[in-house]
């Protein structure tokens, strides 16, 4: 069994946890409040300005050329495909502004640039992971069970949903398996740690946004 397909089986019960919560449902049926949204979006554009640099840090330590250009297709993608919607977004919305990051998403970047600066590189693409194939999934189940009448969160629903972003994440997690299997069982257990941490912080992104979670 790969190191991904061993992996996911760990985190099984949280992904479970996440399709289980308001935000997900109701963004799902077009009833999640439009003030949960644009907080989200707001943490959620943040985040991918640190996320592009914590893929960027990735490709200028990884060992093989074609896994560099594909970290740094995914580090422009996060800067400045994602951030485009972003920004169509806070018009539709209203959003005048990102403000300051707020607990969840200040915590989930800094663990994301620390591991990517500090930890070996198989380590950094694990922990980076969860971002790309959890999005995926969720997404895809966001999209079975949407109400397609006026939802006004569609457009969301059909980014992560895509084919190309679909793609792309087959890619990490090809990446990750490859580098896997050429590291020792240590360092295996490494990136499932760093897997595991990652979705956690994943589960409470959506969850500070629904329940606008903010410094005190």
């Amino acid at each position: 069994m790969k190191w991904s397909e061993q992996t996911w089986q760990t985190i099984e019960g949280y992904y479970q946890s996440i399709l289980e919560m308001p935000f997900i449902k109701e963004l799902s049926d077009g009833s999640l409040p439009q003030e949960k949204f644009r907080f989200y979006m707001a943490q959620d554009s943040l985040y991918l300005e640190h996320f592009g640099r914590t893929l960027s840090l990735i490709a200028a330590k990884i060992q093989d050329l074609q896994d560099v250009l594909a970290y740094m297709r995914f580090a422009e993608n996060a800067i400045v495909v994602e951030n485009a919607l972003h920004e169509s977004y806070f018009k539709d919305f209203g959003v005048a502004d990102k403000g300051v990051l707020q607990p969840a998403c200040h915590h989930y970047i800094h663990f994301l640039r620390s591991t990517a600066a500090l930890e070996p590189v198989e380590i950094a693409v694990a922990a980076v992971l969860p971002c790309f194939w959890i999005y995926r999934e969720v997404g895809d189940y966001i999209y079975r069970t949407q109400n397609t009448d006026n939802n006004p969160y569609e457009k969301w629903i059909d980014t992560y949903s895509g084919d190309e972003f679909s793609a792309a994440v087959d890619e990490a997690i090809a990446v990750c398996d490859k580098i896997a299997q050429q590291s020792t069982e240590e360092t295996r257990k490494k990136m499932t740690e760093a897997f595991i941490m990652a979705t956690r912080m994943e589960y409470h992104f959506w969850e500070a946004a629904y329940e606008l979670k903010i410094w005190k």
